[in-house]
């Protein structure tokens, strides 16, 4: 069921800015900035031989990320998404083990174009999980 560590989420105030030091330091490949209105937030990647790094800045004074950055006020890291191969298999799986879906439990397409779903910290040693369809 679980798949591959897909990318590690940060939260920043300049998502451009943040990722820039990766391209510059350590010749990384940095995708373009998207703005994702219905995640409230803008993305960049940073891909890496093994995964990606994804910085997450708000869109928006609403964005879930700008409540985070005002706990938060350097930013920090946000989540952790992992694949699996059938998101719902793995979120009536989940839910069966006990493990809280935020949300109305229906996934919404995330940055990669693919089906996403966020899990509640509490669950996960206090780490929020995103799961993605492979």
């Amino acid at each position: 069921m679980l798949g591959r560590l897909n990318h590690v989420a940060i939260a920043v105030k300049d998502a451009e800015k943040a990722a820039k030091i990766y391209g510059a330091g350590f010749g990384a490949e940095i995708s373009p900035a998207v703005p994702l209105p219905e995640h409230g937030v803008i993305t960049v990647f940073v891909t890496l031989p093994n995964t990606k790094i994804e910085f997450i800045q708000p869109l928006g004074e609403e964005s879930p990320i700008a409540k985070f950055l005002e706990r938060n006020a350097d930013g920090g890291i946000h989540h952790i998404c992992y694949e699996v191969s059938d998101i719902i298999a793995s979120r009536d799986t989940l839910v069966r083990e006990g493990a809280r879906v935020l949300g109305d439990g229906t996934p919404r397409i995330g940055a990669h174009g693919k089906p996403v779903l966020f899990l509640h910290p509490k669950d996960f040693s206090g780490a929020l999980v995103e799961i993605e369809q492979a």
